[in-house]
């Protein structure tokens, strides 16, 4: 399909960076303004965003709407269900939460990917529009990215990205911090084990050839991590700069 989103999935599985950016409400009016702004992508969170499955459909025919970005889900749990769901309401990609194990890996690919490479269920209801409909051409076209962020994924992150079928790890730096005995997100005491478990997942996911991303809170630390080396990087959210736009507004307005 002649859509520019597809172009985007094709940079990260060729090797660039991508910027995109974090939705966690079910508002398709902003995140069509959103998805004008020039990132890549706009990952809609399915997992802990304020969104049902009809807000991640919407939310998709928003980003499609602004005819440039790919519309990415963070889906709600490893599940073939919520996958295939997601792939067949349009998403160019998925990103898979609490991935544990290599196994877990395979499991995230099998629902995934149709037969052949999966047992991804035929039923493209939007994404025919845009995404395949021929299921070789969709699995090549769909992007696959399961998450870093429990001790034990850590642990076993060399197995994970070496599992044929995922595209690449992403990495979940709040949970990665209590994964390494952070108490809390961003714990400076845990500051150096945090880098180092960071550095681990980057080092494996370069020595298997599959793409490292990221979750930042602000493009300053988007920067650096792709300096770093990383290569899909999403940058805060929507509710976020909502409140800190609107708390700024205020102090500047009382100051």
């Amino acid at each position: 399909m002649n859509h520019p989103a597809a172009d985007v999935i094709r940079r990260a599985t060729d090797g660039g960076t991508l910027f995109g950016y974090w939705s966690v409400l079910d508002s398709p009016l902003s995140t069509e303004r959103i998805a004008l702004t020039g990132y890549d992508f706009v990952a809609i969170d399915g997992q802990h965003g304020l969104l049902g499955y009809s807000g991640i459909l919407r939310n998709l025919m928003a980003i499609d709407a602004a005819h440039g970005p790919a519309g990415i889900v963070r889906v709600e749990a490893n599940d073939p269900a919520v996958i295939g769901q997601a792939l067949d309401a349009g998403a160019r990609g998925v990103i898979v939460p609490l991935v544990n194990t290599a196994d877990d890996a395979r499991r995230a690919v099998r629902a995934a990917r149709y037969p052949g490479a999966g047992q991804r269920s035929y039923g493209p209801m939007r994404s025919a529009l845009r995404v395949g409909p021929i299921p070789a051409e969709s699995d090549a076209s769909v992007l696959l990215l399961v998450m870093i962020e429990t001790p034990e994924g850590l642990e076993n992150v060399e197995e994970i990205c070496a599992v044929e079928g995922i595209d690449g790890v992403y990495v979940g730096p709040s949970d990665l911090m209590l994964a390494v005995g952070g108490r809390f997100p961003g714990d400076p005491e845990q500051k150096d084990v945090f880098d180092a478990a960071i550095d681990r997942v980057l080092a494996a996911a370069h020595g298997a050839g599959v793409i490292p991303g990221i979750h930042t809170p602000d493009g300053a630390t988007a920067r650096r991590r792709r300096e770093q080396g990383f290569r899909v990087i999403t940058i805060a959210s929507d509710l976020t700069h909502l409140e800190q736009a609107a708390r700024g507004h205020l102090e500047q307005a009382t100051d």
